[in-house]
């Protein structure tokens, strides 16, 4: 059977855990993966409500007693309180993005709750580093939703070379068991998964978007900074938008100035197609597994799947090579 470092750190069979993608990761999702012997994540996202997150952590707690964590778009501001709210309730772990992840591990430090600290650049990843981060999740451009600019592979291997005895997780484009061999040869303890458990029966998210991952492919979505500025979303200089494209990106992708001029109504425009599940104006965050992805699946089937994938590889794909 496969097993990692990371399996030991977390006390997990199968070294997978799903992205906490924003309020879609909820505790269904979370749940599922921790009790198919995966790493549940729940997605607290950038503005969580307190009472919500004590929820979601409640409601995976009355389904498993396997490990799972809580993830926070750390960029925002005002989140001190409900992490520390989310400490206190002892999950296993926290997961810090786009910011430097020092200031949560001290916050963390002392209460036995791990934290993840995802990583789209080497200066973010030495910062993870030095400030003894218990994961790191090396984040490439092929991501579904929010991400940076460099390619999955290359960057896991560099943070991987620079990480000492820290586990490094790989995320973006991994939405089979090849990608997730690919990244344990890499030298990589395990992989994150976002939009393949979008299209997921867990999913919290709308059925139209799931159908969208379905429907396309990896080269049908594109990294933009449209709808944040838009919205006014919390992300740092140089973190994109990964989104399936539509007229919407058609449209304002490089003319982002002329864009601005007509915000408030382009911001209308985007919550009523949301709310319509108007996909060629609303985002659906998806990155380039959805070429990979052909049906939506329970999501313990999904980890059970890559899982096979991945060993039949590791185990035939390399002897067939070198002629073992």
């Amino acid at each position: 059977m496969l097993t990692t470092r990371l399996c030991t750190l977390l006390g997990i069979d199968f070294p997978i855990m799903n992205a906490p993608m924003s309020g879609t990761a909820s505790a269904t999702l979370a749940a599922e993966v921790s009790r198919a012997g995966g790493f549940g994540m729940i997605g607290a996202g950038a503005s969580p409500d307190s009472a919500w997150v004590m929820e979601q952590i409640d409601a995976v707690r009355a389904k498993t007693d396997a490990p799972f964590g809580v993830g926070f778009i750390s960029s925002a501001s005002g989140l001190e309180k409900v992490i520390q709210s989310t400490i206190d309730a002892k999950v296993s772990a926290v997961w810090n993005s786009f910011t430097d992840p020092t200031w949560l591990i001290n916050q963390a430090r002392g209460s036995g709750v791990k934290v993840f600290a995802q990583v789209q650049s080497m200066d973010h990843a030495r910062k993870a580093v030095e400030a003894g981060a218990d994961v790191i999740i090396a984040q490439g451009s092929e991501a579904g939703g929010h991400t940076s600019h460099l390619g999955t592979m290359s960057f896991a291997r560099a943070v991987v070379k620079i990480s000492g005895d820290i586990p490094v997780v790989a995320a973006g484009g991994i939405g089979d068991g090849s990608g997730m061999a690919a990244a344990l040869m890499l030298g990589a303890e395990g992989v994150c998964l976002g939009t393949r458990f979008v299209a997921s029966l867990e999913w919290a998210g709308p059925e139209w978007a799931k159908g969208q991952v379905v429907l396309v492919e990896g080269d049908d979505t594109i990294l933009t900074k449209v709808y944040d500025l838009v919205t006014g979303a919390p992300f740092p200089e140089g973190v994109g938008d990964r989104v399936i494209s539509n007229i919407f990106t058609d449209t304002w992708h490089g003319r982002e100035g002329e864009m601005m001029a007509r915000q408030t109504e382009l911001a209308e425009d985007i919550a009523a197609a949301s709310s319509a599940g108007d996909a060629t104006k609303a985002p659906v965050r998806a990155g380039g597994a959805s070429g990979l992805i052909q049906s939506i699946e329970p999501a313990s089937y999904i980890l059970r799947e890559i899982m096979s994938q991945a060993e039949d590889v590791l185990r035939n794909r390399a002897s067939s090579l070198l002629n073992l």
